[in-house]
């Protein structure tokens, strides 16, 4: 059975409220309910314009049962506008869960452009945009940290609470003290700022003062070495000579070092190995 309703999904300023579209408050003044993160935010958006509308808190605490009732009210012809806080919707949003059920249901799901923080300071570090990933918000957790900073794929974009941020950079400094960064601070706000440096010469810039506002990271891609610069010793190896002249096992002790400097573990396996024919 064919379903009239539809669902759009309408992305909102991330700080300036002028930089909304056309089509979004189109949307917005057309939907029969508005879903959105807080009520009381999106109210200040629609009040700005001249829009009204039923809103329904639709959040990370209620997504699963919200989007059910939603879904039902489309099936019957019903049009819904989601939108989050700032930006676009599922981008470390919620709403996932929403148009995963919209399509399973058969209902039109419509998405619209707009603001986007990470797009805003991926462009605005001048890093190279070509090849890039979204890594959302940042773990907590050193070892994922350091797992998600080495990763190969291109100029790294991330969320970081300004908290966090002095020490993310400490551990980026650590694994690559020259690697390009960009820090993002407040886009399209009245205090926007953009810094960029070095891992290290960040790192020492921030420890200093915790940022203020929403911090957007955006990581160079680590320098791919060449075949030639294997011939200089990689960091670590000196450690790891003498962890296994202690009676470690090379292979093991080589993983160690390797989560420790950010160096590769088969590099300095291989760089061990070497260094005993010698």
């Amino acid at each position: 059975m064919a379903v009239n309703g539809r669902l759009v999904v309408c992305p909102t300023p991330i700080g300036n409220l002028e930089d909304v579209t056309l089509r979004v408050l189109s949307a917005l003044r057309d939907a029969d309910v508005i879903a959105c993160e807080d009520t009381r935010r999106t109210r200040v958006l629609l009040e700005r314009y001249g829009a009204s509308g039923e809103l329904v808190p639709y959040h990370e605490h209620n997504e699963r049962r919200q989007a059910a009732e939603l879904v039902e009210r489309m099936r019957r012809g019903g049009t819904v506008a989601l939108v989050s806080d700032a930006g676009m919707p599922l981008v470390s949003d919620p709403g996932y869960v929403l148009v995963r059920a919209c399509v399973a249901a058969g209902v039109a799901v419509e998405v619209l452009p707009g603001p986007s923080a990470a797009l805003a300071a991926l462009v605005a570090s001048a890093l190279p945009a070509d090849r890039w990933r979204f890594a959302g918000f940042l773990p907590r957790r050193r070892g994922d940290l350091r797992a998600v900073l080495t990763e190969r794929g291109g100029t790294l974009v991330a969320f970081e609470s300004p908290h966090r941020l002095a020490a993310t950079l400490a551990t980026l400094a650590e694994l690559d003290p020259q690697r390009a960064v960009a820090v993002c601070r407040e886009l399209t706000k009245v205090h926007e700022e953009v810094v960029r440096g070095t891992a290290q010469e960040l790192a020492a810039r921030f420890s200093e003062r915790a940022p203020r506002g929403e911090v957007v990271l955006v990581v160079g891609a680590p320098v791919e070495r060449r075949s030639g610069a294997d011939d200089e010793p990689p960091a670590g190896l000196d450690a790891l000579s003498r962890l296994v002249a202690a009676g470690a096992r090379p292979r093991v002790a080589a993983g160690v070092v390797a989560e420790l400097t950010g160096e590769s573990a088969n590099r300095l396996y291989r760089a061990l190995v070497a260094a005993r024919k010698e």
